[in-house]
């Protein structure tokens, strides 16, 4: 064990038809930090659950259960072999050097100030130049808070699932991953559900992650610069989940009224400007719909072949 590994830190990979180059970097940069990683796989391909490398554990499932229970599957197995807190991971980020060391001293170091819920890292798109802010919600606008030095921690509303680093026992109070928001949302979900039990969240300035959001940039017309372009799939969920988020009592009013503008902005964007229109437009009305009477699970509208 090296002085940079996180004692008691359980890592959860979950994976959907990763890159396998990807794949590797991701596990060969998180293996030296943890006590242990499980790649939960939601590929439906018939393998067997096997142990990749040395601490890496591989769950193989028989179909796609979500991103939302892949974790929770993932958090049980952590539970089971005695792991005190779980480290999230999506198949596309990459965690920098010390990131779980610098999460876990900063969870430390918060103990005597509040309840932390979780802490997660700053994070940079592997296609820009700059880091993402952690949020604080406001009407009619968010909060965008930077970091300004690296010893800094900064209290926000929500993490990214990618690269929060929880507690158990914060787990065991709040609840696993809502299930059946199938994917989505869910870090949003369980984070105002934390927060309604009275967590808090903080951004760690000291730790890093590089990831990748949505499939693709594609530049608008008339100079309005780039959109992060999602699958059509991606777009049901997107729409029919945050419909769900507004009639769950722990998400903050604030947020609905905020929110609720960017449904037209979507509906604009990508039924109207960015391609494929009406794919795009069915799905996202699908998913309006089925938020509204309440549908959870797996989306309904079968890919084209």
């Amino acid at each position: 064990m090296t002085e940079s590994r996180a004692v008691g830190v359980c890592a959860i990979v979950v994976a959907y038809y990763p890159d396998a180059v990807a794949l590797r970097h991701l596990l060969t940069a998180i293996r030296p930090q943890v006590d242990a990683v499980v790649l939960v796989d939601n590929s439906p391909v018939p393998r067997e659950n096997d142990q990749l490398d040395d601490g890496v554990y591989a769950i193989r499932l028989e179909r796609n259960v979500g991103l939302a229970a892949a974790q929770n599957i993932g958090i049980q197995w952590a539970r089971r072999h005695d792991h005190a807190h779980v480290l999230l991971l999506d198949q596309d980020s990459i965690p920098g050097e010390g990131m779980v060391m610098a999460l876990l001293d900063a969870l430390v170091g918060l103990a005597g100030s509040g309840m932390t819920g979780a802490v997660g890292p700053r994070f940079r798109d592997l296609r820009e130049d700059r880091d993402a802010p952690f949020v604080r919600i406001g009407f009619p606008f968010n909060r965008k808070r930077w970091c300004e030095h690296p010893g800094q921690t900064v209290t926000c509303d929500f993490l990214i699932s990618s690269g929060a680093l929880i507690p158990m026992a914060v787990l065991d109070a709040v609840g696993g991953m809502d299930e059946a928001l199938f994917i989505d949302n869910v870090d949003l979900e369980w984070g105002f559900r934390a927060r309604a039990k009275g967590y808090e969240l903080h951004g760690v300035c000291a730790a890093t992650m590089y990831h990748r959001l949505g499939d693709a940039r594609r530049t608008m017309p008339f100079g309005l610069g780039h959109v992060v372009v999602h699958g059509s799939a991606r777009l049901y969920y997107m729409m029919r989940n945050r419909v769900l988020l507004y009639r769950m009592p722990h998400t903050p009013a604030v947020w609905i009224a905020q929110d609720l503008p960017r449904i037209a902005a979507k509906l604009v964007l990508f039924g109207v400007m960015v391609g494929p229109r009406l794919r795009n437009l069915r799905y996202m009305l699908q998913g309006l719909y089925d938020g509204v009477r309440g549908r959870r699970g797996a989306c309904p509208i079968r890919p084209p072949a």
